[in-house]
């Protein structure tokens, strides 16, 4: 039997539940899994130099591939990595690197950029030929079979929309506002970060009246002009330079799609709360999340994340289908064993379901996305109880198969909340059983 590569499995997994008759779009619950898989194998096997100042990213290596074709022309390739160094919104190699990886998908050349990678001996030669998929005979093929599916897909992504990719995958909220001043906006704003907050908006002004921002968002361009890394007072500079004249204002929402506060920004708008108490974050009425900043009795706050304060009710082997149908027996059958319960923190982070026992702070599972391949709440006694099942079941021993983990959440509305944050991590969903 041929060996395998986790990421590989994990990838293969990833783009089969990223088919979408539509087209692949940023509100994909698999992209941001998919891009991060990507990442980790771009980065497995690179090897630092000897001595060096700076830690070497995978964009160190894609940034150094040769501009011209066979013909002197400027490649596809070439023009993609022209437009990333050109973008004023990425300040490390990390960034820039995903901002590519972005590109790539969306112009579908990334199974072109590995095949000039591996044909340019000095680069790939900084990748370990023991270590790296890129250099491995046995894993290279499956990876660009999985390339060549990647690059028959649509990609209909946003990269403007890239201004926080030197921190997370995660995108926040993105929109844009097309509006002519009929006198002055009315913004006061923060720089805090290299971000420009909205501060407060100024009584009978026309961002008070339109409400097209809110306090906690984010002005990211004024007509094209980045304010990424802004300095004081670069936002007035940049609205008195066009003054009278329509604007476009790209605005980064302070919640994301699933009505939590978007966690790269969670930190930023604490400071802004601790600077001016006076400051309210105030919800769109479509967007309802408690305890966003200072958490309730069933939530806690993690780096910035919120957690959930659940019981973990016990766990068990259900044999070897993982469809939404076996939670009809899965669910009563490990309550009926009456394990003994636990109290946990649940963690739905970007690509992956962390739980650890909230009294010792042991880890007692991790679960990427794609590994879960159902969800559901449990219609008796009272609505608060949910579970998912995942390939594996390690406490049982057993080499394949799927297990069902059941929890119980403080309230219906909670329970709610959590599996609907899971089901964005994946598409098979059951609400009811």
């Amino acid at each position: 039997m041929s060996p395998k590569d986790p990421l590989l499995s994990a990838l293969k997994v990833c783009i089969l539940s990223l088919t979408s008759e539509g087209g692949v779009t940023d509100s994909n619950p698999q992209l941001s899994s998919c891009c991060q898989l990507l990442e980790l194998i771009f980065r497995k096997g690179l090897q630092q130099p000897v001595l060096a100042l700076v830690h070497r990213d995978y964009w160190h290596c894609l940034e150094q591939l040769p501009q011209l074709d066979s013909c002197g022309r400027l490649s596809p390739i070439s023009l993609a990595l022209e437009q990333t160094s050109a973008c004023k919104k990425l300040l490390t190699p990390q960034g820039k690197g995903r901002y590519f990886l972005r590109l790539a998908l969306k112009r579908r050349i990334l199974g072109s950029v590995v095949q000039h990678l591996l044909h340019t001996t000095r680069l790939l030669e900084w990748y370990s030929p023991t270590v790296s998929i890129l250099r491995n005979e046995e894993f290279l093929e499956p990876f660009l079979s999985l390339l060549l599916v990647l690059t028959e897909m649509e990609f209909k992504l946003e990269v403007e929309n890239c201004s926080f990719l030197d921190e997370s995958w995660l995108l926040p909220v993105c929109e844009v506002y097309e509006l002519v001043p009929c006198r002055e906006l009315g913004m006061v704003l923060r720089y805090l970060g290299g971000r420009v907050f909205v501060l407060d908006l100024i009584e009978g002004s026309q961002a008070q009246v339109d409400r097209f921002v809110l306090p906690g968002d984010i002005i990211d361009e004024i007509n094209g002009v980045s304010l990424r890394n802004a300095s004081n007072g670069q936002a007035g500079v940049v609205l008195a330079r066009f003054k009278g004249s329509p604007l476009s204002l790209r605005v980064l929402r302070w919640r994301a799609d699933d009505g939590a506060v978007y966690q790269p920004v969670v930190k930023l708008l604490q400071a802004l709360k601790q600077e001016n108490p006076s400051l309210q974050l105030i919800s769109r009425p479509q967007q309802q999340c408690r305890g966003a900043l200072h958490g309730e009795q069933s939530q806690c706050l993690n780096e910035g994340r919120i957690v959930y304060i659940v019981q973990l009710l016990g766990k068990a082997n259900i044999g070897m289908y993982g469809g939404k149908e076996v939670l009809q027996h899965g669910i009563p059958l490990v309550l009926e064993q009456n394990q003994p319960s636990k109290t946990v923190l649940l963690d739905l982070k970007e690509t992956h379901v962390t739980c650890t026992e909230k009294s010792t702070k042991l880890e007692l599972f991790q679960h990427h996305y794609p590994e879960i391949s159902c969800v559901g709440r449990y219609s008796q006694p009272d609505h608060t109880i949910f579970a998912f099942c995942v390939v594996d079941c390690p406490e049982t021993h057993q080499t394949a198969g799927f297990c069902c983990i059941v929890l119980q959440a403080s309230s219906t509305q909670e329970c709610e909340e959590i599996v609907s944050r899971i089901v964005t991590g994946f598409k098979h969903t059951e609400w009811f059983v």
